[in-house]
């Protein structure tokens, strides 16, 4: 932690409250600074959410045993947050935001197709984690007797919402000290309520729930990447594109990895045994993740938890608001990076009046969410993974910004393999609680898979197939369209400006 301090101390004292000018433009060496630890506290107050818990209950919801949940957990959130430490690199050896990298491989318009994605997977995150908060507060209230109901509920998403909102509109500066005493508040207090509700675990009612199949497990397994790592994809260099380019790439790749997994791994493992010792519990997480988990707490650490369960959440969203103003800007839009934030926060809050107002059914839309655009992001992942691997030389920052320069305009390959990826995948998932994606799976039955009611209806392999094939296509495609921007001189220093036009 002093690490961290030390870095955040390093930064001006005049710029602690100001407004971050920096949209998608370069940042300059004089500003690049830290280590590749500091990565470790934005990641850290990011994943610590109390939300980890209800994982458990999600995970053994696709019908599988304690050690099946626990496995399919431990690989998918390690997995899908190494892909982030990965493309975290792309930060140090490009010095811009991680949709504006992406266009190396993308072209610098033909990327406003997967910055559109980005964009609405980061809005759709931060709705949904502001949501919970909202629910979580009204719950807190309600078993304390201060009310709980929709005037609770009124007051709880305005705070909420302008905590996420400033932080987002204020910038990186900000946002690093905010998620340093996150880290510190929620992790402290999430240590004591484990230690109140340990007594509700039984081991023998846990180890007694009966194993599921293979199907069911790689179901798991893709739910634990799309809730975790492929959620955060998008945004994994927008943090490190501030470290000096000499950092060690081996660093951000490690720090990021376990900063972001250490939490969710340990709370994961408590929610497991809480959710596998009472079936009721497990139940009411499905409609209300955080607030269920007050119902086995004593009343005078309701306060405390909601103040954990809060910060956790506004943790996330902050960071997530931030990005997704990021990629709005490199979708096209044209104004100042803080007034995208501030778009963002409105449809935040829209979005989060939907969830806590008029749905009932939080689990199963929030699975449709997060598999239908886990889809189309896994093979923008798998694309930059690839292009990132294929090469030697840092990024061209200026042809970065220019329709002209090396990295093209809208060069078809990558896009069509995204579009190709994406129909293929959807074709392979299904979603049976959220009825507006029915028309997913289509392509079960020709493929021999049983069809939407057969064992591989729920495994959603059709993340992994959009993975893979980003991945692998990329590589067998694009190598010589690589060496061949690497041969070209450097090109002079561009601003976001320049793709304007």
């Amino acid at each position: 932690m002093a690490d961290s301090l030390d870095s955040l101390d390093n930064r001006s004292a005049d710029r602690r409250l100001q407004v971050e000018t920096h949209g998608l433009d370069v940042i300059g060496d004089a500003e690049r600074k830290g280590t590749p630890r500091t990565l470790f506290w934005p990641w850290f107050g990011a994943n610590v959410s109390i939300l980890g818990l209800s994982y458990g209950a999600f995970a053994l919801g696709f019908g599988i045993s304690f050690w099946q949940a626990l496995a399919a957990g431990v690989i998918g959130i390690v997995f899908s947050f190494l892909l982030c430490g990965f493309i975290a690199v792309a930060g140090k050896r490009g010095s811009a935001p991680t949709m504006v990298l992406s266009r190396a491989a993308y072209g610098v318009r033909g990327n406003r197709l997967p910055s559109v994605i980005s964009w609405v997977l980061t809005v759709g995150w931060e709705t949904v984690l502001t949501a919970l908060a909202t629910m979580a507060t009204a719950t807190v209230f309600g078993r304390l007797g201060w009310g709980g109901g929709t005037e609770t509920k009124v007051v709880a998403l305005i705070v909420v919402g302008a905590l996420i909102v400033v932080g987002g509109v204020m910038g990186f500066d900000l946002i690093m000290r905010l998620q340093t005493v996150i880290t510190v508040v929620t992790a402290v207090l999430t240590v004591v309520y484990i230690a109140l509700v340990a007594d509700h675990i039984h081991w023998h009612t846990v180890s007694a729930v009966p194993a599921g199949s293979a199907q069911e497990f790689i179901g798991a397994l893709v739910f634990m990447m799309t809730g975790f790592g492929l959620g955060w994809v998008n945004a994994a260099a927008d943090y490190s594109r501030y470290l000096p380019r000499a950092s060690s790439s081996r660093g951000v790749i490690g720090w990021t990895t376990f900063g972001a997994s250490v939490a969710p791994l340990l709370l994961l493992v408590f929610g497991l045994l809480l959710a596998g010792s009472s079936g009721d519990l497990s139940k009411a997480i499905a409609v209300d993740p955080i607030g269920a988990l007050t119902t086995i707490l004593p009343t005078w650490f309701l306060v405390p938890f909601a103040v954990v369960a809060v910060l956790g959440l506004v943790g996330g969203a902050v960071l997530d608001i931030y990005s997704s103003g990021l990629a709005l800007l490199s979708a096209g839009l044209r104004v100042p990076r803080y007034l995208a934030a501030l778009v963002d926060g409105v449809l935040m809050i829209a979005g989060s009046v939907y969830i806590v107002f008029f749905t009932d059914n939080f689990l199963g839309q929030f699975i449709g969410f997060l598999t239908t655009l886990g889809v189309p992001v896994a093979a923008w992942c798998g694309i930059m993974l690839a292009d990132l691997a294929l090469r030697r030389r840092d990024y061209d920052e200026g042809d970065l910004f220019r329709p002209h320069g090396r990295y093209g305009d809208v060069p078809l390959r990558p896009l069509l393999l995204t579009l190709v990826a994406t129909v293929l995948g959807w074709g392979l998932v299904t979603n049976s609680a959220a009825s507006w994606l029915d028309w997913q799976g289509y392509l079960l039955d020709p493929f021999g898979l049983g069809g939407k009611a057969g064992a591989w209806a729920y495994a959603n392999l059709g993340v992994l197939v959009a993975l893979a094939l980003g991945f692998l296509g990329t590589l067998a495609l694009d190598r010589s369209r690589v060496r061949v921007q690497e041969r070209q001189d450097t090109s002079p220093t561009a601003s976001e400006e320049v793709v304007s036009a």
